[in-house]
């Protein structure tokens, strides 16, 4: 069994992390812990993804809500 320090962190932790810092409220505890255990590559992947998908959506609802406006 792996020790506790050599841990790494699953997909839903990061997960939660990148989402956490995104919207600014990621607790010191769990940044440590990021710091700690995770891989940094990890979490700029998941960072570029989250950021993509976030203004692929922002453009999405623009377009919607002109092509709504629109007719």
């Amino acid at each position: 069994m792996k020790d506790e320090q050599e841990k790494s962190l699953t997909l839903r932790e990061m997960l939660s992390s990148v989402l956490a810092a995104a919207l600014g409220v990621q607790s010191g505890k769990n940044r440590a812990r990021d710091f700690s255990h995770g891989k940094p590559s990890h979490f700029i992947i998941l960072g570029v993804s989250f950021t993509v998908l976030f203004v692929l959506a922002i453009l999405g609802l623009v377009k919607l809500v002109l092509y709504l406006v629109g007719n």
